[in-house]
């Protein structure tokens, strides 16, 4: 195999910068750029443009309804923080007048008791007192009678009547 390359009638400089091709070449330079220019400032660019646009107003819309979503969040904010403390002051509220007419049920029923527990405790205290003076009457019969039983034993004969009676009447009662 042969490696060898075929030399041709190029013989050394490299082609750009040839200076016989030099004017040509920026000639044809111009003319690149010039088309080039054209091309994007006429079809390029203003579709570029257009995009950019749309993309700017998209923002700014979506921007806009990011501001009134955000408006209506924090009035709905209000709103569920309003409602949350008048429901908080009408629970406080109920709960008051529950307490309140508890309170007063509760006093009634105590005051009814009261009454009822003030009529028994008089009706007892007369029971009481009755049943004290009905004693405090048997003791004097009884007394009496003991009298009698001693003197007669101690003197054989039974002592009058009014006689006794004087005596269980000088004797101090407790």
């Amino acid at each position: 195999m042969h490696t060898e390359h075929p030399s041709g009638g190029h013989g050394g400089a490299f082609p750009p910068f040839e200076s016989h091709t030099f004017l040509s070449q920026l000639i044809w330079l111009a003319l690149a750029f010039g088309l080039l220019y054209y091309l994007m400032s006429k079809v390029a660019l203003p579709r570029i443009e257009a995009i950019l646009g749309e993309r700017a107003s998209r923002l700014s819309a979506d921007l806009g309804e990011a501001q009134r979503m955000k408006a209506e969040a924090d009035a709905a904010g209000e709103a569920y923080e309003t409602s949350l403390r008048q429901a908080q002051a009408k629970a406080q509220s109920i709960a008051q007048d529950t307490r309140n007419a508890l309170s007063t049920e509760a006093d009634a029923k105590r005051k009814a008791l009261e009454a009822e527990l003030n009529q028994k405790l008089a009706a007892s205290e007369a029971i009481i007192q009755s049943r004290t003076a009905e004693a405090m009457g048997n003791v004097r019969t009884i007394a009496g009678e003991t009298a009698s039983a001693i003197v007669e034993r101690l003197t054989g004969q039974a002592p009058d009547q009014a006689s006794l009676n004087r005596a269980l009447d000088a004797t101090p009662a407790h």
